[in-house]
């Protein structure tokens, strides 16, 4: 997928979410999320730590060659086991507990997403990264990653706080792809979702009844596994 295609749904998703949590009020920020046993201050804390290993990926030596597409990314090893989501729920609760506010956490990611969307804008297309999970990925397949997280969570944010979905349409045509493989976006389109209930269908986040089920079924519409 084009770098700066995929650096724009990023750009565009995370100036969504931080424009949804700026002017939060306080008590807002310890409401439950479905992604237990996060608060939205400790979801926004994930979100940002995710988007923040990118610089230090890009100071390190790039790798001669992608070994791994962001399909791949999602396989199903160590980086989902019981441990190593233990270490990901406490690195979110402390870095939202090391912010004084909520406000300055909404502050904190918005400066993390900015820098981040600065310095892949500097790279070139075909720059490869390494993860720390060790996988060398172009930085494109990466950020298609990012673009994950911003709008998956920023739909649990969404939900935690009461209010509309804002999923750019840049953001879910990127998940789309990722989740489908473009031959079977037309396909899909025969379910008759909008953006946000696909996205919350083909993450778990919504139930998929018998009727859609059987379409999925007929569609030969796999679902990609995410943590």
């Amino acid at each position: 997928m084009d770098q700066d295609r995929v650096l724009e749904a990023f750009r565009l998703e995370a100036g969504e979410l931080t424009k949804a949590v700026a002017g939060l009020p306080e008590a807002e920020w310890d409401r439950p999320t479905r992604c237990e046993p996060w608060s939205v201050r400790e979801l926004l804390g994930h979100v940002r730590i995710v988007i923040a290993w990118l610089p230090q990926m890009l100071d390190s030596p790039a790798p001669d060659s992608a070994e791994i597409a962001a399909a791949g990314y999602y396989r199903p090893d160590d980086r989902f086991s019981p441990q190593t989501n233990a270490t990901r729920i406490d690195l979110a609760r402390n870095h939202a507990a090391e912010c004084a506010n909520g406000a300055a956490l909404a502050d904190d990611f918005a400066a993390t997403w900015q820098r981040v969307d600065r310095l892949c804008r500097d790279q070139p297309e075909n720059r490869v990264v390494r993860t720390r999970h060790g996988d060398a990925m172009l930085l494109s397949e990466f950020l298609i990653t990012r673009v994950v997280e911003v709008a998956v969570h920023g739909l649990d944010v969404a939900e935690a706080l009461g209010c509309e979905p804002w999923l750019t349409a840049e953001a879910g045509m990127v998940v789309r792809e990722l989740l489908l493989g473009s031959g079977q976006l037309a396909a899909v389109r025969e379910l008759g979702w909008d953006e946000p209930t696909f996205l919350r269908k083909a993450t778990g986040r919504a139930a998929l009844d018998a009727t859609e089920t059987a379409q999925v079924e007929r569609l030969s519409i796999h679902w990609l596994t995410l943590g």
